[in-house]
């Protein structure tokens, strides 16, 4: 009996209660992150394309996703399977994905001619290239020979779509941007003193311009119109496992690849090649293929302008309260509201976000500075700006709960002994105190950081959208737009997962997002571990 009071009292079973409970916890993290790795990165290995003959004389293409026992809950013990068959062809079948129970499958085959094409729209298209055609008239006929004439118009069509976007994106982009800075000019000459209507000199100026920018935005859409319709000229006759055709151009053709002949070599370039592809395109097939490069800069851009905001107020608020307040209950209040705000919900900041910096100080900014662009608001709408700005707040207590605890860890010798060689309380903050914190305020900013970068609620409400065309850093002044509005890694897994009238197409993507949505918060937080670890062994005198 004493043996085991001694036992309890010396508080064995809570640290086997506390392992118990750390270890439960790092397997079920193993477990979800090896999911996520095996479901996103195996998304983009190009797999084997099966001919199922069906008892009903019915022929079926496609690759082999899923298999599973086929539920029957008035026969438990019927051990039939079913698998499920990516067909593509959406434009065709209706459906990109077809469930066959393996009774109706009389036969199956792995023909060498079977051709994966990936597409601008409709998904991928699976089935056989029969002919090449240009201007309507056939060029090349028969399988191999479609085959061996497809592959340079693939490198042509990228081509030709990367001249189309530079045009699209720089020189008409740049006309309109002219155009619309003109307009805004022209609306600003009545409000100007002593200019009465646009027949002055700075009317008739802009009116010249805006009608030379009016001329060369039309040479432009001639030579685009031109670059299309050469780009289009050239187009592929494909054929489905059923005997359906399809006449696909060139242009939008963005890779093909005989999905039975490749070699583990073969595979593994055209692996990279979508891994490349996910990582610096714009999304298409609303946002089911293609990247989702403006995504991962808006997360990016989002969590810095965050940080930023968030870590020199919260070190300030932390410095004051630590430092310079008076403790008493006041103090001691603040703390507790501080501590209190850090479990708010999130939804709450977006609400106060949208009401409190986009509806009050955006519309306020709008009508101060930008009363010529009224009624369509500038700042007074959701933008990056404000998103960060809410995510700063919903943030701030963590920086000031994790700084505060690191000016209370510096020991007081260190002050004493600064202030006893003269130097004033600010000096002695500056240069001793907050360097020797350092690594703890880097640890409030590595929560702040982790937290920011997964919240979705107050992004749905500030700023985030499905898709925006344009990014908030380009080449045109200001060249940072903090007004625009941004894509969200955190919006595009919800959007893409939940929204996404595909929803099967759409569960690999977002695995791949989920992937690629840790790999860029552990990026960010180990770059602020090493900072940190080298400010620790720097001011080892510390009591971190």
């Amino acid at each position: 009996m004493t043996a085991w009071r001694t036992y309890f009292r010396r508080g064995d079973p809570a640290i086997w209660f506390a392992g118990s409970g750390l270890g439960i916890c790092l397997v079920l993290i193993a477990g979800m992150i090896t999911i996520i790795l095996s479901n996103g990165l195996g998304f983009f290995w190009p797999g084997k394309i099966v001919r199922l003959d069906l008892a009903g004389g019915d022929m079926v293409m496609g690759e082999v996703v899923a298999r599973e026992q086929i539920p029957r809950p008035d026969d438990p013990l019927d051990r039939e399977h079913r698998i499920q068959l990516k067909v593509g062809n959406r434009d065709v079948t209706g459906v990109d994905f077809r469930w066959l129970d393996e009774s109706e499958i009389a036969g199956r085959s792995y023909p060498d001619e079977a051709l994966y094409v990936e597409r601008r729209e409709y998904g991928p298209f699976i089935g056989l290239a029969t002919a090449l055609l240009r201007d309507g008239e056939v060029v090349v006929e028969g399988p191999d020979a479609t085959w061996e004439a497809l592959q340079p118009l693939i490198e042509q069509a990228e081509e030709n779509r990367a001249a189309i976007r530079r045009l699209e994106r720089d020189e008409v982009g740049g006309i309109n941007y002219r155009l619309e800075q003109v307009r805004l000019d022209q609306r600003r000459l009545p409000r100007e003193p002593g200019v009465e209507s646009e027949s002055t000199a700075a009317g008739r100026t802009l009116a010249a311009r805006a009608e030379a920018l009016e001329t060369e935005y039309a040479r432009l859409e001639e030579r685009l119109s031109e670059l299309y319709a050469e780009a289009s000229r050239t187009s592929v006759r494909l054929v489905t496992a059923a005997g359906d055709e399809q006449e696909l151009p060139a242009l939008d053709i963005y890779r093909a690849y005989r999905a039975n002949e490749l070699t583990t070599p073969g595979r593994a370039r055209v692996y990279a090649s979508r891994v490349w592809e996910f990582l610096s395109a714009d999304p298409r097939e609303s946002n089911t293929e293609g990247g989702i490069f403006p995504a991962i800069f808006g997360t990016v851009m989002m969590v810095l302008l965050m940080s930023i905001m968030a870590v020199p107020l919260g070190v300030l608020a932390a410095l004051y309260l630590r430092e310079y307040a008076r403790q008493g209950a006041l103090v001691r209040t603040v703390r507790i509201a501080v501590n209190n705000l850090a479990g708010v919900p999130s939804i709450v900041f977006g609400l106060f976000g949208l009401g409190f910096f986009v509806y009050f100080v955006g519309g306020t900014i709008d009508q101060l500075f930008y009363p010529e662009q009224l009624p369509t608001p500038t700042y007074g709408t959701g933008g990056i700006l404000w998103a960060s700005l809410t995510l700063a707040l919903l943030t701030i207590p963590v920086v000031i709960v994790a700084s505060e605890e690191a000016l209370a860890a510096v020991p007081r010798s260190m002050r004493e002994a600064s202030l006893a060689t003269g130097a004033t309380k600010f000096q002695t903050i500056m240069r001793v105190v907050l360097p020797a914190a350092a690594p703890g305020v880097l640890t409030g900013l590595i929560l702040a950081m982790a937290r920011g970068a997964g919240e979705v609620a107050p992004l749905m409400i500030t700023g985030v959208v499905k898709l925006a065309p344009d990014l908030p850093l380009d080449g045109y002044f200001p060249y940072l737009h903090l007004e625009r509005k941004f894509m969200h890694l955190g919006f595009h897994i919800y959007d893409v997962g939940f929204q996404s009238p595909n929803v099967e197409a759409a569960k690999p993507m977002v695995y791949a997002t989920t992937i690629l949505l840790l790999l860029i918060v552990v990026l960010l937080n180990l770059t602020a571990i090493v900072v940190r670890n080298r400010l620790r062994r720097k001011y080892q005198t510390s009591a971190f």
